[in-house]
């Protein structure tokens, strides 16, 4: 994830088919690009305003993920490590919030065996489908966490600290 010019900044989102996604809340996904180009566009409250609104289509009161949630992370992982990015720390909140999730697997254990768990077990794949894809932008995290700059590094800092305070998730 190293430094990328404004031209190529948010290049692949148009190939994800956002219309057949549903977000956390269950609503569909179609206004997803639309947020993530105000946060890599838009100055720094059009940004804040634009991460809080994408927070709740993708981490929906802080801790319920949706199926267009993997999908999005690579793209707010870009916009965290992007210069030209105003709203890193809100940003790095949300993959915070994202890593941590965890309501899906909680449910499909309580479930156990019942009928409906098929449904909770596809649900805690978005979780750790999404897990997965925060990870993957560890490193551009660690260089963020490496900045002069106290406003961007330790929001970094922080979600590396949950990262490696986050347990795995277990069997289901």
């Amino acid at each position: 994830m190293g430094e990328q010019g404004v031209g190529s900044l948010l290049k692949g989102v148009s190939g994800v088919r956002w219309g057949e996604l549903r977000d956390a809340t269950g609503g569909g996904a179609g206004g997803i690009p639309s947020l993530l180009s105000r946060i890599a566009f838009g100055d720094a409250d059009t940004g804040r305003g634009a991460v809080d609104d994408l927070g709740d289509a993708v981490c929906a009161m802080g801790f319920v993920v949706g199926e267009a949630t993997p999908l999005v992370v690579p793209f707010l992982l870009e916009l965290a490590v992007s210069p030209q990015v105003a709203c890193k720390a809100e940003l790095l909140d949300l993959l915070g919030n994202i890593y941590r999730a965890e309501q899906w697997h909680a449910a499909a254990a309580a479930a156990g065996s019942r009928p409906g768990d098929a449904r909770y077990r596809e649900q805690a794949g978005w979780e750790a489908a999404a897990r997965a894809a925060v990870a993957a932008g560890r490193s551009g995290v660690e260089g963020v966490a490496g900045s002069v700059r106290p406003e961007e590094a330790l929001p970094a800092r922080g979600l590396l600290r949950v990262m490696a305070d986050t347990p795995p998730f277990p069997e289901l």
